[in-house]
This record gives structure tokens, sequence and C-alpha cells, in this order.
């Protein structure tokens, strides 16, 4: 509509009884245009992509189930009256919402380039759909997506939610040779040997939620046995202090909470932060299809019939991406990458001989560094603080001037070599100050007013 105008579209009547008429051989083939023309399209001069401490390029593409609930009205059931017939009988049907009981879903499942914000497929079914069937052809998919722009399959990184935190539909992706990155129910890893054994140590890293503030410890289990006849993958385990109320996220155990989040990513190309990172905060892609529920309304319902349903959803996500091409042409801009650290070259550096031992000449490795004394952001266009007005800590955060503290965010290079260290607050600190600060201008200006 915001394409061609309302006067140009058909009547809501005419849509419904032309979606009404598709079978699903229709479907199937407009998915396989929709396909082609994405591999043929090329908006951005590059695929983006998220670096890692090696200086390996990755692609992560996520796939996400989503529901849309279909509210119905209590008919009356009576012996005199017929049986009931509902719109949304074919379309629709029983499943968990979280909501009301009476109410039918509808589950797709959607594949998402997450550095394009493209979108390369979607797949619906009534109720709760099947997920595990849906998430096959969503590997296959992708496997396509990736031979056809010649990027190694080894290099795609599936990120799944819970959903997906099983045995068995991760070893339907693994089967294809992707990647994956996901959060696992599979809680019985924790009575592994091995894991115990890591667990009793000290953790790898402790890592803080700039919003949130939570402070969990991370142990890392480079080789886990997914199942008992494999394959192995890294297991990451965050544990935090339990609280009264029942965890929504994770098992207590001993007064702990811990979350279990498996991949295939490398050591040390990405540390237990870099994946914790990467699934919670870089990884979340769900705003890009809020950005598509109000832009497009991509869930509503088109039609009565699953057929005319799907195919109207395909139609949307091929119109998201004519926008983001269009978009192109109106303002380019380099596509974004993220980078975790910058690779550093290796250089090979000679120690010391031990002549009496007969050893040989053994090696180090030893990465440059070159360390300048900091310099403090200057205040902003805003008249905000300047970065002297903020403490560091011992502990390597940061006080602001309200005594609330900071944490580190992330370390971004800069173009001229040099790096910038940003740090983040909890937005209610942030808020509060902000309120009381709004409150104070309001009343200068009312006495300067009144004066």
């Amino acid at each position: 509509m915001a394409l061609f105008g309302r006067d140009l579209l058909p009547h809501r009547s005419t849509l419904s009884r032309f979606l009404a008429a598709l079978d699903q051989s229709t479907v199937e083939a407009l998915r396989t245009l929709f396909q082609r023309d994405l591999l043929a399209r090329r908006p951005f001069p590059s695929l983006g992509g998220l670096f890692d401490r090696t200086g390996k390029q990755w692609l992560v593409i996520d796939v996400d189930g989503t529901r849309q609930a279909a509210r119905q009205r209590a008919l009356p059931q009576t012996e005199d009256l017929p049986s009931p017939q509902r719109r949304f009988d074919q379309v629709c049907a029983p499943g968990y919402q979280g909501r009301k009981r009476g109410e039918v879903v509808r589950t797709r499942t959607i594949l998402l380039q997450t550095h394009t914000h493209q979108f390369l497929g979607t797949f619906g079914a009534a109720g709760n759909g099947d997920y595990r069937g849906d998430l096959r052809r969503a590997a296959q998919v992708i496997s396509s997506y990736a031979t056809k722009l010649e990027f190694p399959t080894a290099s795609i990184l599936v990120r799944l939610d819970g959903l997906y935190g099983d045995a068995a539909p991760l070893l339907d992706v693994l089967s294809t040779g992707l990647g994956v990155i996901t959060r696992s129910r599979a809680y019985h890893l924790l009575d592994l040997e091995i894991v115990q054994q890591r667990l009793v140590r000290a953790p790898d890293h402790v890592s803080t939620h700039p919003e949130s503030g939570m402070t969990r410890a991370l142990y890392d289990c480079v080789s886990v046995p997914l199942t008992p006849a494999g394959p192995e993958v890294r297991l990451v385990i965050a544990t935090h202090a339990a609280t009264g109320s029942a965890p929504a996220v994770g098992t207590e155990r001993d007064g702990m909470i811990y979350e279990l989040f498996v991949s295939t990513l490398p050591s040390p190309a990405f540390t237990a932060s870099d994946v914790l990172d990467l699934y919670l905060h870089r990884g979340s892609f769900e705003t890009v299809l809020a950005d598509e529920d109000d832009e497009q309304e991509s869930d509503r319902w088109y039609s009565h019939t699953p057929c005319g349903q799907e195919f109207a959803q395909i139609l949307a996500q091929w119109v998201w991406n004519l926008r983001l091409e269009l978009g192109q042409a109106l303002s380019p801009y380099e596509l974004r990458t993220t980078e975790f650290a910058p690779a550093r070259a290796v250089e090979p550096v000679h120690m010391c001989e031990s002549a009496e031992l007969g050893q040989g000449p053994a090696f180090s490795t030893r990465a440059p560094a070159a360390y300048g004394p900091p310099q403090w952001a200057r205040p902003s266009f805003t008249h905000g603080f300047p970065g002297s007005a903020f403490t560091p800590q011992p502990d390597g955060t940061l006080r602001c001037p309200a005594n609330h503290p900071l944490y580190l965010q992330e370390r971004r290079p800069e173009r001229d070599g040099s790096l910038r260290v940003l740090y983040a607050a909890r937005i209610g600190h942030c808020r509060s100050w902000t309120a009381a600060a709004h409150s104070v201008k309001k009343a200068a200006l009312r006495s300067n007013r009144d004066g």
C-alpha cells in the first residue's frame, strides 16, 4: 500500500476469494520464485557478516517461530442447534499461546539474514505447527543460499531459540554441516562427569548485563557429547544465584540457576562471553520482526485457508526485501559488520635455548600491542556530561555523577587505529535522573517566567 497506493489494491473480498482458490503447489511455486529472486538481486555491496577473534567471517541466520492468535467468541451448543462452524477451522488449531485457552493459533517459522535484514523464507502450520519439519526445510533453504553465494556452509551460523533446544532438532541441523548456536533444554548434560569436573573449578568469565545488571558466571566446556553416540558440541553454562520465585529460564539446583547454551563455535575464536553476547545481545533480532509487524502486519489474517495465508505471507516477505532494495538505491550505505575483537597479526618470537638440556629453539607467540593514555569523550551537542565526569572503579566499571555504575559494553576500533571503549548504564537509573533533571529545568523556567 505504501508503494502503489490504496486505490490500486483489490477489495478485501476479492483478495479473499483469490487466496481461497490457491493450492499447495501454487504456494511452493511462489516460494521457489521468491528464493530465486532473492539470490538474483544484490542490493547490498556485501553480505555483511560477523568476524571472530581470528578474523574469520561468519554469516548469522536467525530461525524463529512466531504465533498469531485468533480470538473466537463462545457459541451456544444445544441439541436444537447445528454444530458450530468457524472460519478459522482450516488455518488455525488449538495451541499454546500463553493467553486464554479458548484461542486458536497459527505458527510460522521465519528465516532472517541478520546482517542485511532480508527474509529467506517462511513456513506456516495450524496450531503449534511441525517445528522439526519446518526446521529441516529451513536448513535446506539456508544450505542452498550458501551454495548459490559460494559461501562455506560451515561458516553459516544458525541461531535458534529454546524451542529447538533438544538434541533431535539440533541433529537435524548439524547433519547439514551448518553451524548452530541455541539455548539448550537438555539439562541432563549437567550430570555428565566432564561437566561436573568443570563446574567445581573457577569460571572462565563473569558477565554483567548492562541493562538488568544481572551477573552470570560462565563455564566453558569445549567438547561435550550431545548424545551418547555423539556428536560433540560446545557447551557454555551460565550460572547466577536463585531468587525467591521460580526461574523463567533455566533450571535451579542447590540455590543456583543454570542456563545452557549449545554451539559449534570454535574456541578461542569465540570466548564464552562472546557466545553469550552473540545469543542474548548482538544476536537478538526480534526487533526486526517487530518492525515487520508494525510496518506490514505480516501476521494479520489474509485468508481462512492455509494455502492462502501462507501465500500472502510469502508476498509480504518479498515486499519487505523489495523495500530494502529501494531504500538502498535511494540512500546507499555500507553494510554494517560485527567484530568482537580486531584480528591481530601474530609474530614468532625466539626464546632462549638451553644447551645443557639439548633442546632446540622454542617459539612463542606474542601479539604486538601499543597503548596510549586514554582520552575522555567531550560533551555532546545535547550538553550532556563529559567523559571526565565519570569516575573509574577498580573492577573496571565507571561511576556516574548520580553514583550509579556503568558497565563495559563494547570495544570499537576506529578508522584512525584508536580504540573507543563504550560503557552502558541501566535505563532505570538514567530514567530517574532524567526525570529529576527535567523537573529542575521546568522549575527554573517557571521561576524565570514568574520573575
